[in-house]
């Protein structure tokens, strides 16, 4: 309630809100589905400023996800180190194995997925930094100027295409993690026979 609450007030307070509901959208503040809404109806609303507020709303990210990501660089190595079994662990193997695809798929993707838990990893795992906002900054820019497309395409009826194409936004993600983890597995292989 009161995180509906915060999020109304920082619609209200227009385009500058979205950068904060951005930032703390990625700071693991769960405000789920609201930054994605408001992108797309700024976008509808006043479509010559759609990659200016897709512009803001990656400004916002980037910083949320570049403070998680130092919070858990500092406090994420006990947390990681603590749990010996369990969630943690195959996040970690998880992370260790697909690095920061693991990180992109979830960022890139408007449906909810688990991106916290993987920032929190990278960090925890002492990925560098510069990869790391590199991997965040691709994904957010194909994800938010897409829905600051939609947007100008569609209008107000991108929040109702995105909602009913849920699934397909699923399996697109899974079908890029599929190929993206192809192509580690491929040129890790690659690597050991050059070896």
């Amino acid at each position: 309630m009161l995180l509906r609450k915060l999020a109304n007030f920082l619609v209200a307070v227009g385009p500058w809100g979205l950068l904060v509901l951005a930032f703390l959208d990625s700071t693991g503040v769960p405000i789920p589905g609201a930054l994605d809404a408001y992108l797309v109806f700024l976008a509808a609303r006043e479509p010559g400023r759609a990659y200016a507020y897709a512009t803001l709303a990656i400004t916002g990210s980037m910083i949320g996800n570049a403070a998680l990501f130092l919070v858990a660089r500092r406090g994420g190595r006990l947390f990681l180190h603590r749990a010996e079994q369990g969630r943690s662990q195959r996040f970690r193997r998880w992370f260790d194995r697909f690095g920061l695809v693991t990180v992109f798929v979830p960022a890139l993707m408007p449906i909810p997925m688990p991106l916290k838990m993987f920032v929190i990893c990278a960090g925890a795992l002492e990925t560098r930094l510069l990869p790391f906002l590199v991997v965040i900054l691709l994904a957010r820019i194909g994800r938010y100027f897409g829905e600051a497309w939609l947007g100008v395409r569609l209008g107000l009826e991108s929040t109702t295409f995105l909602r009913t194409h849920v699934v397909q936004f699923v399996l697109a993600a899974i079908a890029l993690f599929v190929l993206l983890s192809l192509l580690i597995v491929l040129s890790e292989r690659w690597r050991s026979r050059r070896s």
